[in-house]
């Protein structure tokens, strides 16, 4: 079995003002990067049209019907500070969810060992009732539940380490016993949640603050007598990554510096955890990262050690 990667061209169409952090050219950075002479074993496919009924998994109705009502028909409209959308962010979105979904059926019907998933806007900011931090439906935590609801998986884990915490994932899994959400994030940070005291009402929730100017030694530690200890404990049947590499030293929105091979050294302890409780099974979906030649390097290094090159 291969490593499959899904994209699509409409999630180049949510278009942000000029300057955003968040643009087209970050999709363009990771398809190109992707495009090397070592990946070419990697099986391609294009990221379907998600639902409403997959993204209602996650989020209220109320919020579905918003983000669907606020898309606007030309130009470009905010929905907070940092949040805008286009004519082509909700079909983006959508994508996103799609692409999330499509993954998890083939991985979990075995016609991939694990798959990529790269779409845009990203996901892990929107929780169960709003959009923010450029996200606005949580494409990870769909897919965890759709694992569930599909499948019949018992205990799926999304583990996170964009720089920014995921406070729409936690928000998402907080009551749930069934899921355990576990982060690597610089703190203080936006969204400014994470600290290690939130653990959920299950203790399912498990995040391991990083400080400003961290680098490799400290988010490795951190994975080793946090994380991963805890995530083995839970035994996750699926592991969903929300792959951010905004931690990388490069990046403008943050300070910790990490490396590309950072990226692929925790790459390969999550695959190690996955073949001893989910048969191998992960699915990683694009978070952040807004340096190119950052992002791109780091694509390479987790994409690279999720096919095992």
């Amino acid at each position: 079995m291969t490593t499959l990667f899904l994209t699509h061209s409409a999630c180049l169409e949510h278009h942000t003002p000029e300057g955003h952090p968040e643009r087209a050219e970050r999709l363009i950075a990771v398809n190109e990067a992707l495009t090397a002479e070592r990946f070419s074993m990697l099986s391609r496919g294009e990221a379907p049209i998600g639902s409403l009924e997959h993204i209602a998994l996650c989020h209220t109705d109320h919020h579905i019907v918003e983000m669907r009502h606020m898309a606007p028909s030309t130009g470009i409209v905010y929905v907070d500070g940092d949040t805008s959308m286009s004519p082509g962010t909700f079909e983006a979105a959508l994508r996103g969810v799609g692409g999330a979904v499509s993954a998890v059926d083939a991985v979990m019907k075995g016609s991939a060992a694990n798959a990529f998933v790269a779409t845009r806007p990203p996901g892990h900011h929107a929780e169960v009732t709003k959009p923010m931090g450029f996200c606005f439906f949580g494409n990870a935590a769909i897919a965890a539940r759709y694992a569930q609801r599909k499948y019949g998986i018992e205990r799926a884990a999304v583990v996170d380490f964009d720089v920014h915490h995921g406070n729409g994932t936690q928000d998402i899994f907080w009551g749930d016993r069934t899921v355990m959400y576990c982060s690597t994030h610089q703190m203080p940070l936006f969204p400014g949640t994470g600290s290690a005291g939130e653990r959920g009402e299950h203790d399912n929730i498990v995040n391991a603050p990083l400080a400003s100017e961290d680098g490799g030694k400290e988010f490795r530690f951190a994975f080793e007598t946090v994380i991963l200890p805890q995530l083995t404990r839970f035994a996750p049947e699926l592991i969903v990554i929300s792959a951010g590499f905004d931690a990388h030293y490069r990046d403008p929105l943050a300070s910790l510096n990490l490396k590309a091979e950072d990226f692929t050294w925790v790459t390969q302890k999550l695959m190690e955890v996955a073949d001893k409780t989910a048969g191998g099974r992960i699915v990683s979906v694009l978070e952040g990262g807004y340096d190119l030649q950052g992002l791109s390097e780091s694509v390479a290094a987790h994409v690279g050690a999720l096919m095992g090159a």
